[in-house]
């Protein structure tokens, strides 16, 4: 695992430094101040890695994906911004979110100002231009699955029950697609027959999906110090998570689930009964499975050193800490 580390930290370092180029501060400084917020914050960099760490899966050329990487990591961060007004978090990344550090309208502005940016970023690949055309079309059609997931997710909390099924559709599009594109963007860009693309899509959506059902996971048993936000926050806001719906489904009495506000002792009983009823034993077996299919998708590869690094990542994906 240390090796792993390594070789994300190695990988992170060439993104940080592209942020740095693509993305430089401009006027009006508050906006542009408020929009690269969360981007120096840090985070794990883990959708740009895995552009790279793809393309060298695919045997592809790493140069000119990095405009690519960049874009996804834009788009991603403009979607947490979003998210953190919806979701009124004070928290992200261990400093505060945007609106709350200014505001509300600048918050927006600044989520909106990525979005932009994100695809004149992308347009700069050195890629043959129907190449860029085909990666152009595959980011915003990611970025409107996006928003249905994001719709659905927020028309959840307003049901009192939703299916699995339903669940898994949300994760899908809200999270997985950009997985999916972080994935597989490396192939169109390099000319990559569709077979391998799909492969590399599937690969990703699976995995993403297994993320973030983790995710959620880690939301009710991660290290809180190393969190960077806010704990239980899901379960405070009746967020209607995979361990949520089987427990629910299963009758356990969640005492805070959707009150909005909650200690952390009343958190913790309700976390303890996720625990004794299965549910979070259940939602950590359906992320190892989609992980698992994701890895078979793998299989059209030819072994190599970037394809091992690859299936690493997935399994990291599901055993990290925070």
């Amino acid at each position: 695992m240390s090796e792993l580390i390594e070789e994300i930290k190695k990988r992170s370092e060439i993104i940080d430094r592209a942020i740095e180029e693509y993305l430089p501060e401009r006027e009006p400084e508050v906006l542009y101040r408020a929009s690269r917020h969360l981007i120096k914050a840090g985070g794990k960099r883990l959708r740009p890695v895995t552009v790279l760490i793809s393309t060298e899966a695919v045997g592809g050329n790493t140069d000119m994906v990095i405009p690519a990487a960049i874009a996804i990591e834009t788009i991603h961060n403009f979607t947490l911004i979003h998210d953190d007004i919806m979701d009124n978090d004070t928290y992200r990344r261990g400093v505060l979110t945007v609106h709350t550090k200014w505001d509300v309208p600048t918050a927006i502005l600044a989520g909106d100002t990525l979005f932009a940016e994100a695809f004149r970023i992308l347009c700069r690949s050195t890629a043959p231009p129907e190449k860029v055309v085909s990666a152009v079309d595959m980011l915003s059609d990611v970025c409107v699955k996006i928003c249905e997931g994001q719709q659905m997710d927020m028309d959840f909390e307003k049901r009192e029950r939703v299916t699995e099924e339903e669940y898994m559709e949300m994760i899908r599009k809200k999270t997985a697609v950009l997985y999916a594109a972080s994935s597989s963007i490396g192939s169109v860009l390099n000319g990559m027959d569709d077979r391998i693309v799909d492969s590399m899509w599937n690969f990703g959506e699976k995995v993403g999906m297994g993320f973030q059902i983790y995710d959620d996971v880690l939301d009710l048993i991660g290290d809180r110090k190393k969190l960077g936000k806010d704990w239980g926050s899901d379960l405070v806001q009746g967020k209607k998570t995979l361990v949520a719906i089987h427990a629910l489904n299963s009758g356990v009495n969640l005492k805070v689930f959707g009150r909005g506000k909650a200690s952390e002792k009343e958190i913790e009983e309700d976390v303890k009964a996720l625990r004794e009823s299965g549910s979070i034993d259940y939602a950590l077996k359906t992320a190892r499975a989609l992980v698992n299919d994701g890895i078979s998708s793998l299989e059209i590869l030819d072994d190599s050193p970037g394809k091992e690094l690859l299936i690493e990542l997935a399994e990291f994906l599901i055993t990290r800490e925070y």
